[in-house]
């Protein structure tokens, strides 16, 4: 129109949209990080903020045909038009900041990978080992602390 190009968000007539029910074994979160990917998605590809609007509310109405409610469902819609807002305002330099400064936090992490098996200890049983006898042992120094003899850190990062 005008001689500018709109965009709005193309779904295909085949698409069941088998979302994720709630009685599903998988953490509340992944529900969260759905909603708040496509909220930001609608927000970046729709042109006209009523057209994306009309998407949210597809999207409620489907989430909500899978069982999900609707009271649970707004304040994750909240939340996240709020993080899609913040999001779309920052600069290109804080973008890049922000994703040099994860990456780095990325670097600090530690990643402990066993193969299952039945008898093996509960997942918060090793997670209080590994408190306990190394990242932070009582009466020493926690692994995060220690340095060289140069006063720089050599630890991990928790």
């Amino acid at each position: 129109m005008d001689g500018k190009i709109e965009t709005t968000i193309f779904e295909k007539s085949q698409n069941l949209y088998l979302y994720i029910p709630p009685h599903s074994s998988h953490p509340r979160g992944v529900l969260t990080g759905l909603v708040f990917g496509q909220v930001l998605r609608f927000r970046r590809l729709c042109t006209h903020r009523h057209d994306a609007n009309a998407k949210f509310k597809q999207f409620i109405q489907r989430l909500m045909a899978r069982g999900h409610k609707k009271d649970d469902l707004l304040p994750i819609f909240e939340r996240a038009e709020i993080n899609a807002t913040k999001y779309l305002r920052r600069s290109e330099a804080e973008s890049k900041q922000m994703a040099k400064n994860k990456w780095k936090q990325s670097r600090k992490q530690v990643f402990f990978h066993l193969q299952y098996h039945p008898e093996d200890p509960q997942t918060r049983e090793i997670q209080k080992l590994w408190r306990n006898l190394v990242s932070d042992p009582p009466g020493e120094t926690p692994l995060c602390n220690l340095t060289n003899g140069s006063q720089e850190r050599v630890g991990i990062s928790n």
